[in-house]
């Protein structure tokens, strides 16, 4: 068992290695655990985040480890957090190979994963012509014709947000469509078709859908695709330790990055239903200095 640390940030994402940043640089000893299984691995371009609009997710992080090790209080661990014990003031986390870390406090900046969905050829086109987020993606297929793969208030969430970069886009529900009434006539009312029958294929080339064909023998040509995704939790150690999680999965923190469990942190798509890199970088930043600002006062108050 290693001598304990200031903080365990579990998870190498924005998040965890924003947070990672802000603590090497208030000296604090921070050991960062991380699977090498980021969830945006399948994309080629991360968007929206200022001075790095484009960058691809592995070069992103490949720059930000090699800033974080001017600070040589931050260690990089690649291998995957399997246990949490302990209170505050003293937490074990164990890794898949056995080796026990001890922290004062610990972040957990685990993110979320995508559960498969079972359409057929999707895993063709995700991250390359398919995608969830119109902010971080909607300006490469702006004005082309698309498809949005939802149902119910996820269908109208999307249908509004995608009329922002493309007025040529339907709604396939793939049954039931999960819609009510009123919903159905808004949609009609925009000029959205809806196509409830399941999907049968995804045909794509090389990643670039080309059309979406349904089980009823329906054929609707397009250039991309947005859909909603089945995410669940990154990891499952933020509840096991105890920590409130809601009904999206995302752990529950105070404003200052706080869960309810004492000395354990979460910031990110852990706990949040905002899936944006710049986002998840900021509320590393901020539970950082949260972090640090308790381990201060409980120095100065020893």
């Amino acid at each position: 068992m290693e001598q304990i640390q200031d903080v365990v940030i579990i998870g190498g994402g924005p998040a965890g290695l924003s947070a990672a940043l802000v603590l090497g640089r208030a000296r604090k000893d921070v050991v960062l655990i991380d699977e090498g299984k980021p969830r945006n691995k399948v994309t080629r371009e991360t968007h929206g985040f200022l001075t790095r609009d484009g960058i691809g997710p592995a070069e992103f992080r490949s720059i930000a480890r090699e800033q974080i090790s001017a600070y040589p209080s931050v260690r990089f661990v690649q291998d995957t957090a399997v246990g949490v014990t302990g209170v505050d003031g003293d937490f074990q986390i164990t890794t898949g190979d056995g080796t026990v870390y001890r922290s004062k406090k610990l972040l957990f900046t685990v993110g979320k994963k995508d559960s498969p969905l079972d359409i057929n050829g999707l895993a063709d086109v995700y991250g390359k012509s398919a995608f969830v987020c119109p902010y971080c993606d909607g300006w490469e297929l702006r004005d082309q014709p698309l498809v949005v793969i939802a149902k119910g208030e996820a269908a109208m969430h999307l249908a509004k947000i995608i009329a922002g970069w493309s007025d040529h886009y339907s709604i396939c529900t793939n049954d039931p469509d999960g819609l009510t009434d009123e919903q159905r006539r808004e949609l009609k009312d925009h000029d959205v078709p809806v196509f409830n029958s399941p999907i049968h294929r995804i045909e794509s080339n090389e990643g670039m859908v080309r059309q979406v064909v349904l089980e009823d023998g329906a054929v609707i040509p397009c250039t991309g695709i947005f859909f909603a995704p089945n995410l669940v939790p990154g990891s499952q150690l933020p509840a096991a330790i105890g920590c409130q999680v809601n009904e999206s999965g995302s752990v529950v923190v105070d404003g200052f990055s706080k869960t309810s469990v004492p000395g354990v942190y979460s910031a990110g798509d852990a706990a949040t239903e905002m899936y944006q890199a710049i986002a998840a970088a900021s509320m590393g930043s901020l539970a950082a200095a949260s972090i640090n600002g308790e381990l201060l006062n409980e120095r100065w108050n020893r």
